[in-house]
This record gives C-alpha cells, structure tokens and sequence, in this order.
C-alpha cells in the first residue's frame, strides 16, 4: 500500500497569520492533533501540533533555564524559546522544517519516517501541492480495512494449506513437530514446542489465517534443559478465538 491509498484528502489547515487561540480552537473542533500551515500561495510553510503548546506562559509551563545554561546556549535559543511560549500568532509557533512524502511512499517506508522522527502526522505532496495528511489515526482505519478483507470465506482444506505454508515461511516455528486439523473453520494445533512464547504465536499465525473461526490449543511443551512435559492450558470458557 502507499501512501495515496490512506490519506486524508479533506485537509484543514491555517496561515502562518492565524491566532494561535483560534489554531487550537480548530484542532479541538475538529478533533485534530495537528495540522499544515500554508502561505497565501498555497505552499506548505510548516506543521503546527499539539506538542508546539506544551511550553506557553498561559500555562506557566514555559523553560526556565539556569544561568549557566542560558549562556552556553546564548541569546538566540532564549529567543526562540521565548517566541514558542509567547507568540500570538501561528508564525512563531509553527514548525517550519517539514517532513513529508509522496503520494507513491509505501506505508512501509511513511512509517519508518514517524519512527525515526517521533512525529504522529506527514504531508503527503504532489510537487509543491499539498493533497493530504496521513496520521495515525489513518493507518489505524487501513489496518481495520485490511483485517476485514482477510476474513474472506475458505474451505477447511485451503485454510490447513494456508496455515501450513504460514508456519512453514517462520524460522521460529517448529513446522515438522506441528499438527494442524481443521473442521467448520475450527482449528486444532497439536504437536510440540520447545519455548513456551511459541504457543502464543502459533495461534496468532493460525488466528490471522482467513476463514479460522476457532482455535483449539492441545499443544504439548518440552523444556529442553529439564525435559519438563506441560500440556496445554485449559481454554478458556468460550475455549477459542473468536470470529469478527
């Protein structure tokens, strides 16, 4: 997927000549973290967030620096630290370096740049025009979109083969010692593991497989360094994972 397949295309956005107190009451009315800050022109000019407002001396949450650090960080970071928490307008709060994409940015490649740069929203550009926001809360809806489209109907013998081939692609799972029967979309795991964290992924793997409306555990751990034998746990009273 790419980044044109989840975003926003509705975008709210403010001038660098907004009133802060009118930003906020934008992002609160419309239930944003965030939002882009375009010139007159319609160029991108920088990103106003939730986290630009933490330091304001309405909340007395403004820095207070020791002499000492004040000077090794000399008078222009005082002044810009003094802007942040002051300013009345949209322009001196902003963010103005820019992270952003483009409309073919695979999801994968979006969400390394939030990783690496803490950041929860990112612009999404065709050349210099904006054309949407992708947010979390975006790849929260496409995750939500693509768990439906995998639960698409299979026949008993298509979802084993399914299961089957999944554990087989897993370095961490013991496919030879594993037993996979499936029966009306029921699905038992029998066999042996040898790590106790590998019962749960199991049964996340065979959970994720289309079609699997139950998963019944009889999976048997050996502790390699004792040779310790532990059934499976008892299930739990409605004894499976539940259909969406």
């Amino acid at each position: 997927m790419q980044a044109r397949d989840v975003m926003t295309t509705h975008v709210i956005s403010v001038t660098p000549a907004t009133r802060t107190r009118d930003a906020i009451e934008l992002m609160l009315a419309h239930h944003l973290s965030g939002l882009p800050v375009l010139d007159e022109a319609g160029k991108l000019v920088g990103i106003l967030s939730e986290g630009d407002f933490v330091r304001r001396s309405e909340l007395g949450t403004e820095k207070h620096r020791s002499r000492f650090i004040a000077f090794i960080l000399g008078p222009g970071r005082a002044a810009h630290d003094y802007t942040k928490s002051h300013a009345r307008f949209v322009r001196g709060v902003m963010t103005e370096e820019v992270i952003a994409v483009s409309e073919d940015t695979s999801l994968s490649d979006l969400v390394a740049l939030l990783e690496k740069h803490a950041i929860k929203r990112v612009p999404v550009m065709r050349g210099d025009e904006l054309v949407g926001m992708v947010t979390r809360s975006d790849l929260l809806r496409a995750l939500v979109a693509a768990s439906r489209k995998r639960e698409e109907s299979m026949d008993d013998g298509a979802i084993k083969e399914r299961i089957l081939a999944e554990l087989a692609s897993e370095g961490w799972a013991p496919s030879s010692c594993i037993g996979v029967e499936v029966k009306d979309g029921a699905v038992d795991l029998t066999g042996t593991i040898f790590d106790a964290r590998q019962r749960l992924a199991l049964k996340v793997a065979v959970e994720n497989t289309p079609g699997v409306k139950a998963v019944h555990d009889r999976l048997v751990w050996i502790d390699p360094g004792s040779g310790l034998v532990i059934d499976a746990p008892e299930e739990n009273s409605d004894g499976n994972a539940a259909a969406s």
